[in-house]
């Protein structure tokens, strides 16, 4: 540059640039600049040096004129956090000498594009200073390529690899033209921990001459993982040694060798962004935000209380599921709403708190079951939490009273209670009155069975298959079908089920069938092949209506394989079932003539029972009754379906009310016909754990069976014998309550 005086032309034109935010101006001075470098004659030995080396490289490899990549690299260790990615150019499959000298100029040229003078003029940094290099690199002809980090550059966390790769040349990942299949390595035990594999149609790819050309990838192809597994990991081992070797977190970009799938890593250099906050974190904290007293607490964010309890500890917002393997054990779970595929982090959570969401939304039932402090909704009540929340805050979340505070209020943190040590003599052991309206117990996840298995509940009223789809197989049945490992469902259901018999024994125990939605459905790896897009998919293809469709009765043949695997095979025969959403008769027929067709027949230690949770339900009681043994009430979506509310919409929150008259009235039928034909009835909903007096109710009108979630269970004994013995000294002495004639329908 000082040689061809392109220097002192360079600084006139970037000082006759008057405004830099006026593109046009910026656009017309740039391509004048680049045209000063590429216009000058390089110097004689600077090109001969580049020429020799080329052939030096030919030699090396083997070939005559070999095609080569030329990539920048610009650095400016006067300016440590600057991150100059991405603003010079590179050039690929370029072959021949005197091509390469110019194409290298064309590099030294690109430090002079508009993005790049822009960003040094707001970084207030002279071009001078910037040291840029032109690196000859044998072109590796990919089969694949991609872009990998040792932090997730989303959410900081540094124990993860996160590794994107595409087909082709890996221009286009780099400019966004194909969204690649993403891989989440964990650092420690080397084991993918995430997997998103994406539909990759077109690729960037070389030609023999020299150049290159957008190709469409075969229809086949282009669903396919562009890494393998091993690959995979062998990438996160070369990220942590290049992280390891510079000492911080490294962005890089590698290729795999079409012609002998060997990995190069083509490019490395830091990242800046996560390295410079949590840099700024380090200096701001030393540890836990700890506030003395609550009256000196900063209340932040305000929800419903959807499960009690106190807890304190560093949030991790979560956007997308696809992200949840990034949470960590004991974290605060922040996120708009949690379905299905969110369990595997929500048992990892100290608390949960979600955007949207009511008292029956997915997230406070489940955090109910599993007792974690839960707070939702939080949009409807002020501050939507991911607004306010973020990644690495230390927070108190009062779900008592629905409140979260800034910091770690130790005033109100409840301390952990003292075990009872050998030797010690616990409390007089808690009497339980036996009553005639049992108790049973709602449990989705099969790892709590045996924590809870001491429970004073007389059996499991509703077990949700859905858990284990979630924290077990991850994959869509019909993918699995269709990839030739049907066993992988009917073994892992078998495996989880069986866990929760086994635990409850000889008390009996209800596995309610699957009861996904299309959407959810989709999130399970293989799903979007098989699962419609829907607009109200609450109300859309799930439950029953998929049992007995010819694009689904495989999967759910394999569901009763697993149910006859834990009864027959393992000897469990403590186990039923339940069907879940039959909209109508001839549906209850269908489903239960594949069940008989499979070996799974009605008797008197197998009893099929089915969902309350459709107006339908009650008002064909009658005819659904000859089908099957029972019914459990769903609270949740009954009192949807009958108020018009939609149960997942916190605005209109207040209007849903399970206690409402034509709700009660609903059960009241339900339960005078199914007893009519001796038929059973349980409700399965939250209701009788949240309100006391709907218990009285129910106890009141005779059904057979509750089930709460386990917080509840020993609560709902003692306010069930209150009740029951109640009707018995109203009955004796005519007192109390004798005319339920609002509850006759």
């Amino acid at each position: 540059m000082d040689s061809t005086d392109s220097n002192d032309k360079i600084r006139k034109l970037l000082e006759s640039i008057k405004d830099y935010e006026d593109s046009e101006e910026l656009h017309q001075t740039c391509t004048q600049i680049r045209k000063v470098v590429t216009d000058a004659q390089m110097p004689a030995d600077l090109a001969d040096t580049i020429k020799q080396a080329y052939d030096q490289l030919a030699d090396k490899v083997g070939e005559a004129n070999p095609f080569v990549a030329i990539r920048s690299s610009a650095t400016a260790e006067d300016l440590p956090d600057a991150s100059f990615a991405g603003q010079q150019d590179s050039y690929l499959n370029i072959r021949g000498r005197d091509e390469v000298v110019q194409k290298v100029k064309e590099c030294y040229a690109s430090l002079f594009t508009d993005r790049a003078t822009y960003y040094r003029h707001k970084q207030q940094f002279p071009f001078e200073k910037v040291a840029l290099s032109a690196t000859v690199q044998m072109m590796v002809f990919s089969k694949a390529s991609g872009i990998m980090f040792s932090v997730n550059v989303g959410t900081g966390d540094d124990t993860k690899v996160i590794i994107d790769s595409i087909w082709g040349l890996g221009e286009y990942i780099v400019q966004g033209t194909v969204t690649p299949d993403d891989f989440v390595v964990d650092k420690e035990s080397m084991e993918i921990v995430s997997k998103d594999i994406t539909q990759k149609d077109i690729a960037l790819t070389r030609l023999p001459d020299g150049g290159v050309k957008e190709e469409k990838v075969p229809d086949k192809k282009a669903s396919q993982p562009s890494l393998t597994d091993d690959q995979v990991v062998e990438l996160a081992g070369y990220a942590k040694e290049i992280e390891n070797h510079y000492g911080c977190y490294m962005d890089m970009e590698f290729a795999l060798d079409q012609k002998n799938d060997k990995l190069w890593l083509v490019q490395a250099r830091p990242e800046t962004v996560w390295s410079q906050k949590n840099k700024k974190k380090d200096e701001k904290s030393t540890g836990d935000e700890k506030v003395g007293n609550v009256t000196d607490a900063e209340i932040i964010v305000r929800g419903l209380a959807a499960s009690p309890g106190v807890a304190a500890g560093k949030v991790h917002v979560i956007a997308d599921p696809k992200d949840i393997e990034e949470f960590k054990q004991d974290e605060v779970l922040v996120t708009t709403m949690t379905s299905p595929d969110w369990v595997p982090a929500m048992k990892k959570a100290r608390a949960i708190i979600t955007n949207n969401g009511g008292m029956t939304c997915h997230a406070a039932i489940v955090s109910r079951e599993m007792q974690i402090p839960c707070i939702v909704g939080t949009t409807s009540r002020g501050a939507a939490a991911m607004d306010v929340l973020h990644t690495g805050d230390t927070v108190t979340v009062d779900a008592k009273n629905g409140i979260v505070y800034d910091g770690n209020v130790e005033s109100i943190v409840t301390p952990a209670k003292k075990a009872v040590q050998p030797g010690e003599v616990a409390g007089n052991a808690e009497y339980f009155a036996p009553t005639a309206t049992q108790v049973m117990m709602n449990l989705g996840d099969p790892d709590l069975a045996d924590k809870y298995a001491n429970l004073p509940a007389d059996g499991i009223g509703l077990m949700r298959e859905e858990f284990i789809w979630t924290s077990y197989i991850h994959e869509h049945p019909l993918y699995l079908i269709e990839q030739g490992h049907p066993e992988k469902v009917v073994n892992m259901l078998a495996e989880g089920i069986s866990k929760v018999a086994r635990a409850m024994a000889p008390r009996p125990m209800v596995l309610r069938f699957s009861d996904f939605k299309s959407s959810e459905y989709r999130n399970l790896k293989g799903g979007d092949k098989y699962e419609p897009h829907e607009s109200a998919d609450l109300l859309g293809w799930r439950g029953a209506s998929r049992y007995y469709d010819p694009k689904y009765i495989d999967a759910f043949k394999l569901e009763l394989e697993a149910v006859k695997k834990v009864r027959n095979e393992f000897g469990l025969k403590n186990l039923n079932v339940m069907i879940p959403f039959i909209r109508t008769v001839p549906e209850a027929k269908k489903v239960t003539d594949i069940m008989t067709a499979a070996g799974l027949v009605r008797s008197a230690d197998f009893k099929v029972y089915m969902m309350a949770e459709i107006p339908s339900n009650i008002i064909l009681a009658d005819q659904f009754n000859q089908f099957i043994d029972g019914y459990s009430i769903g609270s949740n979506d009954l009192t949807m379906l009958l108020l018009g509310c939609d149960r997942n919409n916190d605005t209109v929150a207040d209007l849903f009310d399970e206690r409402n008259l034509a709700v009660k009235r609903a059960i009241t039928h339900l339960i005078k016909i199914a007893h009519k034909d001796g038929k059973t009835v349980s409700i399965c909903g939250q209701t009788p754990s949240e309100f006391p007096d709907f218990t009285n109710f129910l106890v009141q009108q005779g059904i057979d069976y509750v089930s709460v979630n386990p917080d509840m269970v020993k609560e709902t004994k003692h306010n069930i014998a209150h009740f029951e013995q109640r009707i018995i000294l109203d009955n004796a002495t005519g007192k109390g309550l004798t005319d339920p004639s609002d509850y006759v329908w």
